[in-house]
């Protein structure tokens, strides 16, 4: 473990004082990059919550989150290869969820953690379901944010459409903007403040003075050559949850993860926590009223 700042330091991208709630520390990967992740002190007589983030998120994603629990929770935001202050990778083909699974586990292994309670959203939440089907052991609980074994094409579609584009602008405001266009049907009840607040977690100002999106275009590399049709059985890897407390929330206008599949995941595991987002698509923020209630419902479970 490497400890690269105290708990004080520079303001937050997002704005955030300069009075920080989390240390800022870096793990190795087997292949050699520095990794970055929030730890945000807590109670160490319980497994930390790890939260994970989205295909092109970063640890900003879960401040508000974060704060809202640590204390009585250690709560670890680690930044995928690729993203945020992570090294990106030497190899774009390895920017898969397995490889981010393996770097996860190298995280664990660096920190002696047994077990954690996985909080996922999107690619975070396929990451869940593949650690619980390789080590179940490890997850002592899981919230999947808008996400699970059956994702739908127009929604995976869209988000392909956009990854990798490597747009940049000039103001804060032009990429608010942009993003109000781009999301927009997700998020109908956002206001610009909200979108500048939602720039200044994705996005980054550059060397160049533009701002851009915090995480190397070359993500996008293995969608280019990746065959749906050879795309594994998740079901089984999501059934492996079974057995733990366990939350799904689900945006109600999302075009990722349909009512149906929703369902379909509480008939399979039927303790499964379902909770409906209103007026949201894909994703929730995990900070709207009943999101916050169900995982104070999960962390209650926690033994």
């Amino acid at each position: 473990m490497h400890n690269t700042a105290s708990f004080t330091g520079a303001p937050d991208a997002g704005g955030k004082s300069a009075e920080r709630a989390w240390a800022d520390r870096t793990w190795q990967t087997a292949d050699g990059l520095e990794l970055h992740y929030r730890d945000y002190p807590g109670r160490d007589d319980r497994p930390p919550v790890i939260c994970l983030h989205g295909l092109t998120r970063n640890a900003r994603d879960f401040a508000e989150l974060a704060e809202m629990i640590a204390g009585e929770w250690r709560v670890i935001v680690p930044e995928m290869r690729g993203r945020g202050e992570s090294d990106y990778a030497k190899d774009s083909a390895t920017y898969t969820p397995m490889h981010y699974v393996a770097d996860v586990m190298a995280l664990l292994a660096d920190q002696g953690i047994e077990r954690f309670v996985s909080v996922g959203t999107s690619l975070g939440g396929l990451m869940t379901m593949l650690i619980a089907a390789t080590t179940p052991d490890r997850i002592a609980a899981a919230l999947l944010n808008d996400v699970g074994p059956q994702l739908e094409a127009a929604g995976l579609e869209r988000i392909v459409d956009y990854v990798g584009q490597g747009r940049s602008f000039p103001t804060w405001m032009h990429a608010a903007r942009a993003l109000e266009a781009q999301h927009k049907e997700s998020h109908p009840g956002f206001t610009i403040d909200d979108w500048l607040a939602m720039a200044k977690r994705v996005m980054v100002l550059g060397s160049g003075g533009r701002i851009a999106f915090d995480y190397d275009m070359a993500i996008a590399d293995p969608f280019e050559d990746a065959d749906p049709s050879a795309a594994p059985d998740m079901w089984p890897m999501f059934e492996a949850l079974a057995g733990r407390p366990l939350v799904l929330v689900r945006g109600e206008r999302s075009n990722v993860l349909s009512a149906a599949t929703a369902q379909e995941m509480q008939r399979r595991i039927p303790a499964l926590d379902y909770v409906t987002v209103p007026n949201v698509g894909h994703t929730p923020l995990l900070t709207e009223p009943e999101a916050v209630a169900a995982l104070d419902r999960l962390l209650a479970q926690i033994v």
